[in-house]
């Protein structure tokens, strides 16, 4: 089903969130978590005394003393890991070069995985009309899993470059398209991120809800989209 809020004006490119818009974000990222946890307490024997929840406390700690950490998940990851490993009895050395092992590892597994066939073969038809580009707020490998044949790039936040609904992103997307923000049409599953961080930046906004592997929210506070869409494949074939 699509409903149209606002009457969409002509645009020039498209960009796409990943995470949970174009797969199914969440079985990867526990399984990642996982992986990790097996990785620290089969190599660094002393991080079996802590779970989850755990790391999750101590991250929230270091994002609400650096704040700066919120916007660069892969740089409060590896702060994380480090800063865990200090507290768990490691040395210095130790524990730089296992936060960055956990790191990668998790990265590795993080990006371990496909995005459906469809969506890529709708996504390289939609290409042939539109540059296709991503714009996210996570750290997958776009390349590993699939995507690097039909986006033309993605962008990331971290090193000063905040996360959606920021309007950071959108403004390098314009930029390096070399078109005006009104011409860029967002496809996200996120409202607060997706929906508020397209619109507050002055581009177009389709808001897909439900997103991957999630029930659909009802109800939503804010600035309202252009569109909603519950498909995401039927709303690329309507574009084709």
């Amino acid at each position: 089903m699509t409903r149209i809020y606002l009457r969409p004006r002509p645009f020039q490119a498209i960009s796409f969130d990943l995470d949970d818009t174009l797969y199914d974000n969440g079985p990867v990222i526990r399984a990642a978590e996982a992986s990790l946890q097996q990785f620290l307490h089969q190599t660094y024997s002393e991080t079996r005394r802590w779970q989850i929840d755990d790391w999750i406390k101590l991250k929230a700690s270091l994002i609400q003393s650096q704040p700066e950490l919120a916007h660069d998940t892969t740089a409060a990851r590896l702060i994380m890991l480090e800063q865990g490993l200090l507290m768990l009895g490691y040395s210095r050395e130790r524990a730089e070069s296992g936060a960055m092992a956990g790191l990668n590892h998790f990265l590795q597994k993080r990006s371990d995985f496909t995005v459906p066939r469809s969506i890529i073969n709708l996504l390289r038809e939609l290409s042939f009309t539109y540059p296709l580009i991503g714009i996210t707020n996570g750290n997958v490998d776009a390349d590993k899993v699939g995507l690097g044949g039909v986006l033309e790039f993605v962008l990331h936040p971290g090193e000063g470059t905040r996360m959606k609904p920021y309007p950071d992103m959108f403004y390098i997307a314009s930029r390096r398209l070399d078109i005006s923000l009104h011409s860029l049409l967002h496809v996200g599953d996120s409202h607060a991120s997706d929906v508020m961080g397209a619109r507050m930046a002055g581009c177009q906004s389709v808001w897909l809800n439900p997103s991957f592997g999630r029930s659909k929210i009802r109800e939503h506070r804010g600035i309202l989209p252009h569109i909603e869409i519950d498909m995401i494949g039927s709303f690329l074939e309507s574009l084709i």
